[in-house]
């Protein structure tokens, strides 16, 4: 079987973004988005981003943003993935990718096997997709929630795109979530904090972990 990929994201300080290169992340992200407890300003991407090795991608996390801050997040985080969690079209993914060369991701909000389905519009505009679960309505933050969908929407799935999944995994679930979904990628913010926005060493090492197990 593949290795999993694993993308810890909301990474804001030095010490667990190195946990996290140190526990196996392939990935790591770096929130661009002010309401955000997890965001971080140009000055902080740029000194996480000078930390982290060749292997491991940085994916900037960003919702409805404009081209100025895109660009700016891009150079200070010399981003290799651009993860849109707004109301991005395809349109507009297409667009961002264009414009920057990078990776595109979009999340796509899940709640229901039909919500699922909106993936399929990304198809030529974007690289992968995020199956996230569906935020309440009028929550502030569109993820990063700790909430979770039913992963048994996912099985027998005919995805358009590469694609990973998020939304209220830990790792007291992270197994059983993989067994049911046969994800390539898993995505974890919430999961690995101790509060909102701040990162705990030891969750990431055991998230990490529990995702390698055999």
């Amino acid at each position: 079987m593949s290795r999993i990929a694993i993308k810890i994201c909301g990474l804001s300080t030095p010490e667990t973004l190195d946990a996290a290169i140190k526990a196996g992340a392939s990935h790591i992200g770096m929130v661009f988005f002010p309401r955000s407890p997890r965001n971080v300003d140009f000055e902080r991407a740029a000194a996480l981003a000078a930390r982290v090795p060749e292997h491991v991608r940085r994916v900037g996390v960003f919702v409805d943003a404009d081209d100025e801050l895109l660009a700016r997040a891009v150079t200070a985080g010399k981003l290799d993935a651009l993860q849109l969690h707004g109301k991005e079209s395809p349109e507009r993914a297409a667009a961002i990718r264009a414009r920057h060369g990078s990776q595109v991701w979009k999340a796509i909000s899940v709640k229901s096997r039909a919500d699922l389905d909106q993936g399929h519009s990304f198809a030529g505009a974007a690289d992968m997709l995020l199956y996230d679960a569906k935020t309440p309505e009028g929550a502030v933050l569109p993820g990063g929630m700790g909430v979770r969908f039913d992963w048994r929407l996912l099985q027998d799935f005919r995805h358009s795109l590469s694609w990973g999944l998020s939304g209220g995994l830990d790792a007291s679930n992270v197994r059983d979530a993989i067994a049911i979904t046969a994800a390539p990628l898993v995505d974890v913010s919430s999961g690995v904090e101790s509060a909102p926005g701040i990162k705990d060493v030891d969750k990431i090492a055991a998230f990490c972990k529990a995702v390698s197990q055999p």
